[in-house]
């Protein structure tokens, strides 16, 4: 088989792989499991999996290096100064969603530091202004800055693996926010598209505020086991 194939095969396969055991590994299952065998672990379990995800990311990352070629197209001219302005907004976007995120709760430092056990503690639903307008923002601006850049076959294997995962993905992932928070995830998924923004589709502040406070009351509207 040709060499440079072979190595795209590869990568396709180590993201496929990489990807899975992610998603295993966020899942509401999994960490239920890992709650009823291992309470003992579950305060350190947000930062063990941050921690794994970085390790278990750099074969991919070598394997990307390796399958490194000639790109397949270039953005020139007028759409090159379209595509490098969308990924410059989209990364700027990012960073700037930073400040609406609670970093030690995100790392998995604060669970650790106060000895969080049950897998509903484990995460708290945050609206951010981004947020009041797509569900999955990083995901949004993460294919932003994979389909913007010159695409040689390397990258447009991540990009493609990437697009179909965001898509499934995110789906699963709102399967376990409906097991945390019941019917306030259920108004906010009616209100807010997933991955592309839509005009009409919006919160407004209030109602974001609202949404936040009912998730943080008692959880008389969530339905465990979904």
């Amino acid at each position: 088989m040709n060499p440079d194939r072979l190595n795209l095969i590869l990568l396709a396969a180590a993201w496929t792989a990489y990807l899975g055991i992610h998603s295993l590994l966020a899942s509401l299952m999994f960490k239920r499991w890992m709650a009823e065998y291992y309470p003992g672990a579950m305060p350190a379990y947000r930062l063990g999996y941050n921690t794994l995800s970085t390790v278990l990311l750099l074969p991919v990352a070598w394997l990307y290096w390796q399958a490194r070629a000639e790109p397949l197209w270039r953005w020139e001219g007028a759409s090159a100064w379209l595509a490098n302005g969308l990924a410059l907004a989209a990364v700027v976007g990012f960073f700037w969603s930073l400040r609406y995120y609670d970093g030690a709760e995100f790392l998995g430092l604060r669970q650790w530091r106060e000895g969080r056990r049950r897998v509903e503690e484990q995460e708290h639903l945050h609206i951010s202004p981004l947020h009041r307008f797509v569900r999955h923002p990083w995901y949004s601006l993460g294919l932003v800055i994979l389909w913007t850049r010159d695409m040689d076959p390397a990258l447009l294997v991540t990009a493609v693996v990437a697009t179909v995962y965001l898509a499934v993905g995110s789906r699963l992932e709102e399967r376990k926010l409906v097991a945390y928070y019941g019917d306030t995830y259920r108004q906010y998924r009616a209100r807010v598209p997933g991955l592309v923004p839509l005009p009409w589709r919006w919160l407004d502040r209030p109602t974001a505020a609202r949404l936040e406070q009912q998730a943080r009351s008692p959880a008389s509207d969530r339905t465990p086991g979904n």
